[in-house]
This record gives structure tokens, sequence and C-alpha cells, in this order.
């Protein structure tokens, strides 16, 4: 009863008031809800617009190109290898493209553009760049613009025996490093390598003369090349022939005690060449050091500075070096490391080379004069094939830049997604770009190529002008 008697009390305006009351709560409920869910679509149009300025400005300058990150989707589902792949396996490409990229490429452009139809042409473009352009420029560029040639003068004959025109002057020592690291096992034409040196480096101390001091120093030819052994391959440095007159039987045996096997401590060989010279000065002995070797040091010494060291010691030794079908990183060390020995550095790529090169005598048959050439056809077919071989990925991958992004522009013009205007202004800027990036790609190019032909045209004309003197002087002895 007591519980009843205000209700009772409030009569009919007192129910009026409380029914107003709670209106006036629902209203303010729902105005709030509706608040909450306008701040909620303000929040979302800002995160996008934060979206849309957290992209990345695409690259315009040259500076910037080369070391451009692959787009977020090409890092993603195409191979590096597959993007530039050229002739007749372009197809491969062609195909991925028009049936698994393309649609990927359509279904992320139509989530990120539904509602970003005000961009400009501008921000279209580093959108594009962001997902498509290619990654490919950092990893042959700075190749391309290491490369050297690597063409030498050969050496030529001048009229004497090398080794008798020392002979008049003092004793001669000679000392022989072998490189027998493992990829000395690989082939070439004619054979083995390691067979191959060996063979021709037997041709070699025969013909040398009996007061004439040998020595044959082997390194790399322990252990397999794997990380567990390299600490003792790297250590060893045998003088499998210690210096002394040559005995043909002794030494062949000598050669025949090792075989291609692992690390090359080409540093350490040359510092054990010193150790072993070190009785012979400069003044009284004449010390010859030769290299054979198909690589770069791979033990973590500095055979540039080994051989620097080496010459300008007392003893006063020349390293002369034979690259063994080595590649242009290799080619580039050893030229170095013999030039700071005070030497010559000549490669060779095949047994008819390296015979030449090494049993080589100094006066000139007409047969000789007859057959010695300047550079070889093949020698400057290996130096444009190997320019173009780090050219043709960087032309390959901007060509197939824009044509990914062309795509991709077309395809937001014909959904609406972007007018006409700004379709034109993309496909500009994109191809802008591309120009910029192949005029200079193709200039380094060209710049490599006509250092080649020059130093191939300076020996070229050297030889040509070593012929012509020694044919006068043969004919003259006739």
């Amino acid at each position: 009863m007591y519980l009843m008697l205000p209700y009772k009390r409030l009569g009919y305006a007192g129910i009026i008031l409380i029914s107003i009351f709670i209106l006036i709560g629902c209203s303010a409920d729902q105005e709030h809800a509706g608040s909450s869910e306008e701040s909620k679509n303000v929040s979302a149009e800002k995160a996008s617009e934060k979206k849309v300025k957290e992209i990345p400005k695409a690259a315009r300058e040259i500076e910037e190109v080369v070391v451009q990150e692959p787009g977020k989707l090409v890092e993603e589902h195409i191979d590096p290898e597959l993007e530039i792949i050229e002739g007749l396996d372009f197809v491969q490409y062609r195909n991925f493209i028009m049936d698994t990229f393309n649609p990927i490429v359509e279904k992320e452009l139509t989530g990120y553009f539904e509602n970003k139809q005000e961009l400009t042409s501008d921000e279209v473009y580093d959108y594009l760049v962001y997902q498509l352009g290619s990654g490919q420029y950092k990893t042959y560029y700075q190749d391309l613009v290491d490369y050297e040639h690597g063409h030498v003068m050969p050496e030529l004959p001048q009229g004497e025996d090398e080794v008798e025109k020392v002979k008049k002057q003092k004793q001669t020592n000679v000392v022989i490093l072998m490189d027998a690291s493992g990829s000395m096992k690989a082939s070439v034409p004619g054979g083995v390598k390691m067979d191959l040196a060996k063979e021709t480096i037997k041709k070699f101390t025969d013909q040398m003369e009996e007061d004439v001091n040998v020595s044959l120093l082997a390194y790399g030819h322990i252990g397999t090349g794997s990380d567990a052994d390299k600490e003792e391959s790297c250590s060893r440095i045998d003088a499998v022939y210690p210096l002394s007159s040559y005995n043909p039987a002794s030494f062949n045996e000598a050669m025949n005690s090792f075989q291609a096997s692992g690390w090359t401590p080409l540093a350490g060989a040359i510092d054990k060449a010193q150790e072993l010279l070190a009785s012979y000065n400069g003044v009284e002995y004449k010390n010859i050091v030769y290299i054979v070797s198909d690589g770069i040091e791979t033990c973590d010494g500095d055979p540039i500075v080994a051989a620097k060291k080496l010459n300008e010691s007392n003893i006063e030794a020349k390293v002369n070096i034979i690259g063994f079908d080595v590649d242009d990183e290799g080619q580039k060390q050893l030229m170095e490391v013999a030039e700071a020995g005070g030497g010559t550095y000549a490669t060779v790529r095949d047994k008819e080379e390296f015979e030449e090169l090494v049993l080589k005598k100094w006066k000139p048959t007409f047969g000789q004069l007859l057959s010695t050439q300047g550079m070889l056809l093949h020698d400057v077919v290996h130096q444009k094939q190997a320019v173009l071989d780090l050219y043709s990925p960087l032309y390959q991958s901007s060509e197939r830049e824009l044509n990914r992004i062309s795509s991709a522009a077309r395809f937001l013009k014909n959904e609406g997604f972007i007018t006409e205007e700004v379709h034109s202004e993309v496909i500009g800027l994109a191809e802008e770009m591309r120009n910029l990036r192949n005029e200079h790609f193709r200039g380094i190019k060209d710049e490599k190529d006509a250092e080649a032909e020059k130093a191939r045209n300076e020996i070229n004309a050297q030889v040509q002008a070593w012929k012509d003197k020694w044919k006068e002087v043969l004919e003259s002895e006739n």
C-alpha cells in the first residue's frame, strides 16, 4: 500500500512528464549514436587520406631510379629471373602477366581506387610505381658501371729469349705458384684446368737452362672448400719442389703430388714466395714469380699488398700472373696484383692459348710473325657479350615496368577510376621515366664499348707496328 502511494499522487500529469523525459532521453541516445557513427566515418576518411599520403614519392631522378625498391605486387608475385627473360622465352613472362598477374593487379586497384577518384596524375603514378615498379636496377647497375674490358697487350718477342737475356746478367730464380683451389677442377676447351696447367708448366720448366733455380708452391690443395676446413686450407701453402736446380723427374713427381681441392690463399702464397726468396737479394739474383690462377683471393688476405711488398723488398721479384678462364671480377683483381708486383698479367681461356703464352719464345719466326694477332675475334665477342649481359636486364626491367604501369593506367581509365586526362598524364610520365632510364643505361653501355674498342685499336696498332719491324729484320737476315 505504501509503495503505491507516490504513483497515485502523480496522477495523469506526472505520468505525462515521465513520458516526456523518457522520449528526450531516447532522442539524446539516438543523437549520440549518430554522432558516433559520423565520427567513425570522419576517422575512416582521415585514415584513407593518411594512407594516400603514406605512398612514397616515385623516383624522378636517375640517382633515385637505380636504388628503387621493387613494387609490392612485383616483389610478391614475379620471380626476378622471369622479369628479365628475353628472346623466345619472353612468352613465359607474357603469359604469366596476362593469366596470373593482371587479375591480381586489377583486384588491388579496384579496392584502392573505389574511394579515391580525385587523385592527381602524380599521385596515381606514385601508387602504380609503389605496386608495379621494378627492383632489378640496383642488381645490375653497379656491375655495369664497374665493368672493365680486360684487354691487355700480348707479350711480343723482342729479338732475344728472355731467360737468355737475364742469364747474361745474374743468376735466375723462378718460383711458380700453382692455384690448386676447387675451381681448378672445372673444364675448359681442351680439358680440365688443373691438368692443363700442370702439363703446360712441365713443358715450360723443361725448356729452362740447367743453371736456373726453380721452385713450385702449391696452394688451395688442402680441404674441400667447405667452411669447416677453411682455416686449414687457407694456411697450407707447400713448397712441393723446394728452390733448387731443375730435375725433371723430381719436378714431375712434385707436380703430381697434389690436386685441385680447397680455398684460394693467394696473398699467403705470395708471402710464402717472399719467405722462400729471402736469401736472394735483387743485386745478385734475378727473381721471377709466376702465378697460375683462375680466380680471386678467398682466404681474406690482400694479394695486392703482398705483391707490392715482395716487389719493393730487397728481393725485387717481379710477379707475373696468368689468369686461366677468369671472370671479370677475378681479372680485375689479378691485374692489380700483377701491377703491384711490377709484373704483367695475361688471361687465357683454353689449352691452346695457355700453351702459347707460357711457352712463347721472344724472337719470332716467320710463322710466329704471320700468326701473331692483336685482339682475337673471340676476345671481342666475349667483351661485347659481357657488357650486353649487364645492360640487357636493365633494359628489359625498364620496358616491363612501363608496360605494367601502362596496362594498370588503362584499366583505371576503362573502369572510370581516373579521367582520360589523368590517364594521358600518367602514361606520359611513365614513358618519360622509361626514356630517362634507358638513355642512361645505354649511355654507360656505349661508354664501356667505346673504352674497349679504343683499347683494341691501340693494341692492334702496336702489334702491327711490331710485325712490320720484325718483318724487315727477318727479311734482311735471309
